[in-house]
């Protein structure tokens, strides 16, 4: 039988308090109350069946696929029913408060902003010499060696080896600057020639450049990223006062200088 422990309120502030997490979660309580607040002001509503999509996407997310999953899953974070219901009850009004402040902003920023999200699918080689890299970015050009021989010569993670330094597809902001400069004004297929930053010198062969489309996908990150920005300086123009339990620290208290 395992032995128990109890662990009182008091316990669980003062660890917070210990692990420097009270400003993260202020920042979180503030953010929940001027959703609620905003909500609340603007008049929206959750229907019946936008609460149960809500829930469903709850359980999915953390694969409560039975009924006994979910009431594990309720007891191990200490949440009743009814907590479970104020869960899904505030995913649907963040998404719906978003909809509301942002969903017409977002097609006009994209078209604005269309380059930075142009995606590119690469593979790269990373080497300590510069002289090196060059010489065999020649041998690239004159066909005398191909990139998946330098990978499996000079790469030294093995995953990454085996895909002969493929770096998946990634966007502009995923570059360095003066790698996506070079990147996305290649005509794929390309060899680059070889680029120098801190990191190395970068042997990059460009295999495609896909152009963005305004998909759902990418719909919804444009528009949460509106959000959060806009959460963020509504808490920042808060002066969050937090009524904790205070513990004064005298002289001996103190930590002694090493």
């Amino acid at each position: 039988m395992s032995k128990p422990l109890n662990i009182a309120v008091e316990d669980i502030i003062y660890y917070i308090k210990l692990s420097c997490q009270i400003p993260s979660i202020l920042d979180a309580i503030a953010t929940q109350k001027i959703i609620a607040e905003t909500v609340e002001k603007i008049g929206i509503t959750i229907e019946v069946e936008e609460l149960q999509q809500a829930a469903d996407s709850i359980r999915f997310a953390n694969k409560l696929l039975r009924a006994e999953d979910t009431w594990a899953w309720l007891e191990k974070h200490h949440l009743s029913l009814d907590d479970f219901e104020e869960i899904a009850k505030a995913n649907i009004l963040s998404t719906k408060l978003a909809e509301h402040l942002f969903a017409e902003k977002v097609e006009p920023y994209f078209y604005a902003r269309q380059f930075e999200y142009y995606g590119a699918a690469t593979y790269e080689v990373i080497l300590d010499d510069e002289d090196l890299a060059l010489e065999l970015f020649y041998a690239l050009q004159e066909g005398e060696i191909s990139f998946q021989e330098i990978a499996r010569q000079y790469i030294e993670n093995p995953e990454i080896r085996r895909a002969g330094g493929y770096q998946g597809i990634r966007n502009r902001a995923e570059f360095r600057p003066e790698i996506a400069a070079a990147v996305f004004a290649a005509t794929p297929p390309q060899i680059l020639k070889p680029i120098v930053t801190p990191k190395g010198v970068h042997i990059i062969a460009v295999e495609e450049i896909i152009k963005p489309e305004l998909n759902e996908q990418l719909r919804l990150q444009i528009m949460g990223d509106f959000f959060n920005n806009w959460l963020q300086q509504q808490v920042a123009n808060l002066e969050i006062i937090a009524k904790l339990p205070s513990h004064s620290l005298s002289s001996q208290d103190l930590p002694k200088p090493a």
